[in-house]
C-alpha cells in the first residue's frame, strides 16, 4: 500500500527540482553530442531529458531539431508542435515546425508558422525567408496542377523538380513527378523514383501504382496488373489504380481477341478489335504502337494499303525504333509500287539490324526502284505483268493498229511524229515480252545489269514489216 501511495503521490519540490537538474544535466550531454554532430546519440540524451522533465518546451525544440537532421521530419514536426503547446511564445519551436511542414511540401502550414514567428520577432531574416520559400512552393504546385490538367507533363516535371528542392522529403510530389515521368515515357527515371519511395515504405499504394504503371506502358501487362492489385490492397480506393488495372485488363483482352481472329483469317473482325483495343488508353504509347502494326497487317490482308501505311506511320510515330513497323510499311509501298519510299524505310531497317534477310528486302527493293525507272513495257501494251503469251498478242495487235503510221497519214507532223514514237514502243514492248528468255531477263531485272545495253530490237521500218507481216489489215 505504501508502494502504490508512494507511486502515485505529487513529486515534492525537491523531487523536482533534482529532476529538473538532471534533465539539464542530460540536455547539456545532448547539446554536445549535437555540437559533434553525433546526432543519434544527441536524440538519445534529449529524450532522457524529455522523459525526466516532460513539460519542458526546449527539450522537445531541441529533439526535433536532431531530429531533423537525421531527415526525420515527420517525428521532428511532432515534437515542435509539442513544444508549441507547452509554450506557444517558443520562437524557435515555430519556426522548426514551419521548417518540418516545408519540408513534408505542406506549404499552407508552414507559411503560417512563419508568420507566428514574424508576429513574435518581426525581424527574422531567417523566417522572412522560409516565408518567400512556401509562397514559392505553393506557386509551384498550382503550376504543376494546371500543367497536369492541360497533360503538360514535362512542365510539371519541371515544377515538382524545383518544389522537392523546396520540400525535399515530400512523397507526393515525388510521385507526381514519377507518374510524369512515365507518361513521358521516361520509365527508368519513373521507376528509380518509385523504387526509392519502396525501399523506405514497401506499402506506398503511390508508388505501387507508379511501378505498374511504368510496366504497363512498357508492354508488361500482367506484371503491371500485379502492381496495380497490390497497390489497391493497401489502399482500396486508389482510383487512379483502379483505372488502370481495369484499362490493362481490357486492352490485354482485347489485343488477344484481335491476335485469334486474325489467326483465323477473320482480318475485317482482327481489323475492328483493334481499332476497339487502340480507343482504350491512348497514353499507352508502346502498346498502342504494336495495336497499329496489327491493324496495318490485317488492313494489308484486306487491300487496304493506304490505311495500313497510314497505319504504320503512326505506330513509328509512337515508337521509332518499331522495326516491325518499318518492315510493314516497306511492304505496303512495295505493293503500291511506292519503291523510293520502300528503299527508305527497308535502309533504316538494315541500319539498325544488319541481317542477312533486311539486305536481300533492301536490294530487292532497290531492284524494283530500278525497274520502276526504265520503260515499262506491260503499260505500254496496257497489260497486266501477269498476262499470257496470248494477252499480250491481242494487246499488241490493238496498240500497234492504234498507232501504226497509215492511219495517221493525214494528221499534222507533229502528230505523225508522236504517233511514230508510240508504234516504235509498241514493237519494242512486243520484241521483248514476246520472247520467253528476253521476257525473263527483263521481269527479272538483268537487262539492268547489262548497263543499259539490252535492246527492245528494230527500228520504225523493222517495227512496219513486222507488225504488216505477222498482222496483216
Amino acid at each position: 500500500t505504501t508502494s502504490f501511495v508512494g507511486v502515485n503521490r505529487e513529486l515534492s519540490a525537491t523531487e523536482r527540482e533534482s529532476r529538473a537538474g538532471q534533465a539539464e544535466i542530460f540536455k547539456e550531454q545532448g547539446n554536445a553530442y549535437y555540437s559533434k554532430k553525433d546526432y543519434p546519440a544527441a536524440f538519445n540524451y534529449y529524450t532522457k531529458a524529455i522523459d525526466a522533465s516532460p513539460k519542458t518546451a526546449s527539450y522537445y525544440g531541441n529533439r526535433a531539431a536532431t531530429l531533423m537532421m537525421l531527415c526525420r521530419f515527420r517525428e521532428a514536426l511532432e515534437d515542435s508542435q509539442q513544444a508549441v503547446r507547452l509554450d506557444d511564445g517558443f520562437m524557435k519551436g515555430h519556426l522548426r515546425e514551419g521548417k518540418c511542414h516545408l519540408s513534408l511540401g505542406n506549404a499552407m502550414a508552414a507559411a503560417r508558422c512563419f508568420q507566428k514567428v514574424l508576429e513574435l520577432e518581426p525581424s527574422n531574416k531567417e523566417a522572412q525567408l522560409e516565408k518567400k520559400n512556401a509562397t514559392t512552393l505553393l506557386e509551384y504546385e498550382r503550376m504543376a496542377d494546371f500543367s497536369f490538367d492541360k497533360r503538360d507533363f514535362r512542365k510539371v516535371v519541371y515544377c515538382m523538380d524545383r518544389a522537392i528542392a523546396l520540400a525535399p522529403t515530400c512523397q507526393r510530389f515525388k510521385i507526381l513527378k514519377a507518374e510524369c515521368l512515365a507518361l513521358l515515357g521516361r520509365y527508368p527515371e519513373a521507376q528509380s523514383v518509385a523504387s526509392d519511395i519502396l525501399r523506405m515504405d514497401a506499402t506506398n499504394a503511390d508508388a505501387l501504382y507508379v511501378r505498374g504503371l511504368c510496366l504497363y506502358y512498357e508492354d508488361c501487362i500482367d506484371k503491371a496488373v500485379q502492381f496495380f492489385v497490390q497497390a489497391l490492397r493497401m489502399a482500396p480506393d486508389h482510383e487512379k489504380a483502379r483505372l488502370a488495372c481495369r484499362n490493362a485488363k481490357a486492352l490485354k483482352a482485347k489485343k488477344e481477341e484481335g491476335n485469334q481472329v486474325f489467326k483465323n483469317c477473320s482480318y475485317d473482325a482482327a481489323y475492328q478489335l483493334y481499332t476497339e483495343a487502340l480507343a482504350i488508353d491512348p497514353n499507352n504509347i508502346k502498346t498502342n504502337a504494336k495495336l497499329y502494326c496489327n491493324r496495318a497487317t490485317a488492313g494489308a490482308k484486306l487491300k487496304k494499303f493506304d490505311q495500313a501505311i497510314e497505319d504504320c506511320t503512326k505506330a513509328i510515330k509512337l515508337d521509332d525504333t518499331y522495326i516491325k513497323a518499318y518492315l510493314r510499311r516497306a511492304q505496303c509501298y512495295m505493293d503500291t509500287e511506292l519503291y523510293e519510299e520502300a528503299v527508305r524505310d527497308y535502309e533504316k531497317v538494315y541500319q539498325t539490324e544488319k541481317t542477312s534477310e533486311h539486305k536481300q528486302l533492301l536490294k530487292t527493293a532497290q531492284m524494283e526502284l530500278k525497274k520502276s525507272k526504265r520503260k515499262d513495257y506491260y503499260k505500254v501494251l496496257g497489260v497486266g505483268k501477269n498476262a499470257t503469251e496470248d494477252e499480250i498478242k491481242k494487246a499488241y495487235r490493238k496498240r500497234a493498229l492504234m498507232h501504226h503510221p497509215d492511219r495517221h497519214s493525214s494528221a499534222t507532223a507533229e502528230v505523225q511524229k508522236e504517233e511514230e514514237k508510240k508504234f516504235k514502243e509498241v514493237g519494242e514492248a512486243f520484241t521483248i515480252l514476246s520472247d520467253p528468255k528476253k521476257k525473263m531477263r527483263y521481269d527479272s531485272g538483268h537487262d539492268l545489269e547489262d548497263d543499259g545495253c539490252f535492246d527492245g530490237g528494230g527500228d520504225f521500218t523493222t517495227h512496219c514489216f513486222f507488225f504488216i507481216h505477222f498482222f496483216p489489215f
